[in-house]
């Protein structure tokens, strides 16, 4: 801390021009390798972009937030008593914003040809369907040893939720890949990826917004989500924490094949560009379980990595990013609730 403090004291004390210098060396470094991503989104606003059909896109998102946390739309209509409710349930809450997203195109656009495609209906029809079922699966649990009882047992249920649903939702979606487009592309968005330095960047320009969300008193009750652990009584909980944490970032790897792979890349031949929008609509309600503010930012991330994949035609940028976003999360929650004590 010691350091870190002189070495702010210094760069202060140092010339004004001086200052200036190293400012506008660091703004080259950031354009020079942004600038790719830059060029996607200007393309995709050039190319794409038309305000009536996003503003009524924005009305879409911003009606199903408001219901969500001013009426509770998820916790008392879409979860159900059973699993087959619950199934039903979240397959309505998936499909409405990511059909209606596509179907508000109609009024905008002249080339939706795509509507008359047969993969066009199936991927819409099915995707919410893998995600519903990703969502409610818990058959696996009653697998857990029996010899595990108590808080050992839940430990390894909580662990197991996020590895086993990686595959529940990969195995539906490598089908889809291996029928439709094996011969056309490797497995969705698993291309090498282009650089790692925009991604590191865009991962950097996160951190404070990060901080931000830390002071807020809906973050701190949802993260870090490791904090299950002190409510366990369990022995040597420190290797624990670290298996919890890498269970936890494995599960963002079926999120982004699902979203940045499988919606952007099975459905860009289909509708182009026009896949874009629907996903990241598609994308935002699966954050409805979380913070307020998390929810409406993954709208906007969702669109920006669905850019970058639709362009780069990799996922492994975007999962960077979304480790890096998750797990700082997690570092600023557990921080934030020291910070409270």
């Amino acid at each position: 801390m010691d350091r870190l403090q002189i070495s702010l004291q210094h760069f202060f004390a140092t010339a004004p021009e001086t200052r200036e210098l190293f400012l506008l060396r660091l703004s080259v470094i950031f354009i020079k390798n942004l600038f790719p991503v830059f060029k996607y989104i200007r393309e995709y606003y050039q190319k794409e972009f038309n305000v009536f059909y996003f503003s009524l896109v924005l009305l879409l998102i911003g009606t199903l937030i408001w219901l969500n946390y001013g009426h509770s739309l998820e916790s008392r209509y879409v979860v159900g008593e059973t699993t087959a409710c619950s199934f039903a349930g979240y397959y309505l809450l998936y499909f409405t914003p990511f059909a209606l997203a596509f179907f508000l195109q109609l009024l905008f656009y002249k080339d939706c040809s795509y509507y008359k495609k047969p993969w066009f209906w199936a991927i819409l029809l099915l995707a919410p369907a893998f995600f519903s079922l990703r969502v409610n699966f818990n058959f696996h649990q009653s697998l857990v040893s029996n010899s595990l009882t108590g808080d050992e047992r839940r430990f390894w249920i909580h662990c197991m939720n996020w590895v086993v649903r990686v595959f529940i939702v990969l195995i539906p979606v490598y089908m889809v890949w291996y029928f439709k487009d094996r011969k056309d592309q490797p497995f969705y968005g698993s291309r090498s990826m282009p650089g790692i330095k925009s991604y590191l960047l865009l991962l950097l320009i996160m951190l404070p917004l990060i901080a931000l969300a830390s002071t807020q008193k809906d973050f701190l009750q949802m993260y870090p989500r490791a904090k299950v652990i002190e409510q366990l009584t369990l022995s040597s909980k420190g290797w624990r924490y670290v298996l919890f944490e890498l269970c936890y970032g494995f599960d963002f790897i079926s999120i982004e094949f699902f979203f940045r792979g499988f919606l952007i890349l099975a459905l860009w031949k289909i509708c182009g560009q026009h896949c874009i929008v629907p996903v990241a609509c598609f994308y935002c309600t699966i954050h409805f379980g979380k913070p307020m503010g998390e929810a409406i930012s993954s709208f906007w991330g969702g669109l920006l990595l669905g850019i970058v994949s639709y362009n780069t035609k990799s996922i492994w940028g975007g999962l960077v990013v979304h480790l890096g976003i998750a797990w700082g999360m997690e570092l600023a929650g557990w921080l934030g609730s020291l910070i409270k004590k």
